[in-house]
């Protein structure tokens, strides 16, 4: 317990950014022996501290909060002067390129940006992408979640609009965020957050994106709901919250921050669909044969068959995704030879909500009249392809196949 505490007690430091460091003047007169840094420290300052007049914001700085939001392509900057005050919105910047998806970094190689709480950790002047500002990834969470041995590293908000898992934004704004950046630093901000986030949570367009990736991907809904806690805190009280780290790599936030959620947006993320642990039952499937003399028979007949399927299609409808108008659904099963329906399962198709409650339909299958081969009745396995349509009427059913 003692290591989660430490790792807890420097990711709060790190992720508040509120901790008032000794100053260093002498950080921003360093920054200026590097020709390129200079030349953009003497052209933007006089320019940043006219911007900041005009917004009515305290120039320069003493602290600044980033935002990233992946879907949007957007990177915001929040300022302040004062350590008790709330956060001000000074500009946003497009994020010119992006690569990979959703999704956190756990992997070297995997092109993802990374999602959630971080601090920049490096000025790098000599960037070969202009000017770089690099994030302290892997931070306490993912060095728990991530590869243990190639987690990946080197994540930047730098220049140039190319990427291959970093931030870029154009030339000319990185400048500016440099220099921001580079003052914050000299008064004392010794950690400047940068929090990633899959999309903007108040947006519509994009918070659909969001839950269509969730139900695919179970496992990012503990990282998207911290997000989008932190994400609705700060937008309420223009201020960042404590995060903590448990024992399983997950943030961790107080019920203040979970009280932020609108009502209205508590139900946004869709939780995951939990599958299943079903019983498989043991067959030697070398039994059946290659071919028999007369398929198993639902019990009625083909026709009853087909009023099985309608009746399924009616009953599987309401499951369908929102952006789904049909699901063209592979399933097997194995009819044995008294007739029991055996491991049915789902080849390809369909929705995780859809194909559970699929096989729970078939897993209660009344017994079928068996196969028969030279008189004899035997196992067989058949696959069935199952239409299911918003108009049950036409739904279109396959024959039987083994």
């Amino acid at each position: 317990m003692k290591r989660i505490f430490l790792l807890i007690g420097f990711l709060t430091t790190v992720i508040a950014g509120m901790s008032q460091m000794a100053y260093q003047p002498g950080f921003a007169e360093s920054q200026r022996n590097f020709p390129r840094v200079n030349d953009i420290l003497r052209k933007k300052e006089d320019t940043l501290a006219k911007q900041f007049r005009e917004k009515g914001l305290q120039w320069p700085a003493k602290y600044i909060y980033l935002r990233s939001f992946k879907y949007d392509s957007q990177l915001e900057v929040w300022v302040k002067g004062e350590a008790g005050k709330p956060f001000q919105h000074f500009k946003t910047y497009k994020v010119c390129a992006m690569a990979g998806t959703l999704g956190p970094k756990r992997m070297e190689g995997d092109f993802q940006v990374p999602e959630g709480f971080y601090h920049i950790n490096e000025f790098n002047p000599r960037s070969e992408f202009h000017l770089s500002l690099g994030l302290n990834y892997p931070n306490a969470s993912d060095r728990y979640l991530s590869d243990a041995i190639q987690p990946g590293g080197d994540i930047y908000i730098h220049g140039s609009c190319v990427t291959t898992g970093c931030i870029p934004i154009m030339d000319a704004q990185i400048e500016e965020l440099y220099v921001l950046a580079t003052h914050a630093k000299s008064q004392g901000q010794d950690f400047i957050p940068v929090h990633i986030f899959p999309v903007r949570f108040n947006v519509k367009r994009s918070t659909e994106y969001l839950n269509r990736y969730v139900r695919d991907f179970a496992d990012y809904t503990p990282l998207a709901t911290s997000l989008k806690e932190v994400f609705y805190y700060f937008e309420k009280y223009k201020k960042i919250p404590v995060i903590l780290v448990n024992n399983k790599g997950e943030y961790v936030t107080d019920e203040e921050v979970k009280k932020s959620l609108p009502i209205g947006e508590r139900n946004v993320i869709i939780t995951p669909v939990v599958k299943k642990i079903r019983k498989k039952v043991p067959f030697n499937e070398n039994e059946i044969p290659n071919t028999v003399h007369k398929l198993p028979e639902y019990p009625g007949g083909s026709d009853a068959f087909r009023d099985y399927l309608k009746k399924l299609n009616k009953d599987l409808v309401p499951f369908l995704n929102e952006e789904q108008h049909s699901a063209y659904v592979l399933v097997e099963f194995i009819v044995d030879q008294k007739g029991k329906v055996l491991n049915p399962r789902i080849l390809k198709g369909g929705n995780d909500l859809l194909n559970e409650n699929l096989l729970d339909a078939l897993e209660m299958m009344p017994d079928w009249k068996p196969a028969i081969r030279e008189g004899k009745d035997v196992p067989m396995k058949l696959k069935q392809t199952i239409v299911v349509e918003g108009n049950p009427s036409a739904s279109a059913i396959s024959a039987l196949s083994h």
